[in-house]
């Protein structure tokens, strides 16, 4: 019986008890005992984290909650989604929350309206040849933004071989004084409806006949179609395995033929676009760029990343758990505002949030090793 049983296996038994799931069910149910967590403190002060108290309005959920959580998991989340390639091939990008910021001035500055009430643009930074233009000019003028960026990052990373933590530190602070070199520091105003409609419109909605339908929802829906598009790409294409590849062994990778160089060129380009995005979708959802926007985004993204279950050593990873941790780093900044916890104490959770999730990263693979 025993022959038997190792049949086919090289001599090896299967063991039912060795089986382990995938670590993404890990994180969500961490998530659901966080969610847990939160509606049982709002129940004790007598309210709700997810569900609607109010005699007066006809819902079950919270709306303007999940509102508010799924506008923060959408934004962060999509730069999270460039930042987990990043660390996936055992790079870091810190310079995407500068990106952001870079590109919202530059872009919003082709997405201007001529007249503002009947009077010229107050806040116009061009002249006439940049004021209501098509609305795909700021889209690819800015896409075009992080996609400089990115690659300056690649080709640094890449070819020059500064450690990604340099290279990205240097691009984020001339990122960052760029933006602010724009406009002199001036928030950059008004413009046009249709560029104010990329966020806060209802494609959704237009695409189910109105049975999934609310004012802006966009930013949601294209994350989650970039998660899955990324989701696939990760999973099902030779990008995605070339990522996995040199992250886990970049020699090995360039021994079987794999150009690196080039490859990490193109994930930081990547991630610059998916920045770009997030910008374009931040600006158009606030009707206005300031220099200061983006502040903070990349360590977010990270964070995200790191709690998803994706290894910072590299090699180990998924946008699934990115996801799950962008819920969960949305939930637990939300739940800390419905229990009324000052927003520094919010700083200082959200910090040990993220050492917490790199010790347990570190935990993770010492006992993979010993395993």
């Amino acid at each position: 019986m025993a022959e038997a049983s190792s049949h086919g296996l090289g001599g090896l038994k299967y063991d039912p008890a060795k089986r382990t799931r995938a670590p993404e069910w890990n994180v969500f149910f961490a998530l659901v005992g966080i969610v847990l967590v939160f509606e049982l403190l709002n129940r004790l002060q007598g309210g709700s984290f997810l569900f609607n108290m109010r005699d007066n309005v006809d819902a079950i959920f919270n709306q303007q909650r999940l509102d508010i959580m799924i506008l923060q998991v959408a934004i962060i989340g999509i730069i999270a989604l460039g930042v987990t390639q990043v660390i996936i091939i055992g790079g870091i990008d810190l310079s995407s929350g500068s990106v952001v910021g870079v590109t919202a001035m530059v872009t919003m500055s082709f997405a201007q309206t001529a007249m503002v009430n009947g009077n010229p643009n107050p806040k116009a930074i061009f002249g006439e040849w940049a004021m209501d233009l098509p609305v795909i000019v700021p889209i690819v003028i800015g896409l075009a933004c992080g996609l400089i960026a990115g690659l300056i990052n690649g080709l640094l990373v890449a070819y020059t071989k500064i450690p990604p933590f340099i290279a990205t530190l240097g691009v984020m602070v001339s990122a960052r004084g760029a933006a602010k070199w724009w406009s002199n520091g001036q928030p950059v105003s008004f413009p046009t409806e249709s560029y104010g409609q990329l966020a806060n419109g209802d494609l959704l909605g237009s695409v189910t006949f109105g049975l999934l339908s609310w004012d802006g929802q966009n930013p949601a829906v294209i994350f989650v179609v970039l998660a899955i598009l990324f989701h696939v790409i990760m999973t099902y294409t030779l990008y995605g395995k070339r990522c996995y590849a040199i992250g886990s062994n970049e020699a090995a990778a360039r021994m079987s033929g794999i150009n690196v160089d080039r490859h990490k060129v193109l994930v930081y380009v990547i991630a610059g676009l998916l920045a770009a995005v997030a910008a374009v979708l931040l600006t158009s959802k606030n009707l206005t760029a300031q220099a200061g926007m983006g502040v903070m985004y990349e360590l977010d993204a990270i964070a995200m990343a790191v709690i998803g279950g994706v290894s910072l050593a590299g090699g180990r990873g998924s946008i699934i758990g990115t996801v799950l941790g962008a819920a969960i780093f949305s939930v637990i900044i939300s739940g800390f505002t419905s229990v009324k916890l000052d927003a520094y104490y919010q700083e200082m959770v959200k910090g040990a949030i993220i050492v917490g999730a790199v010790v347990l990263d570190q935990w993770r693979q010492r006992r993979s090793a010993r395993s």
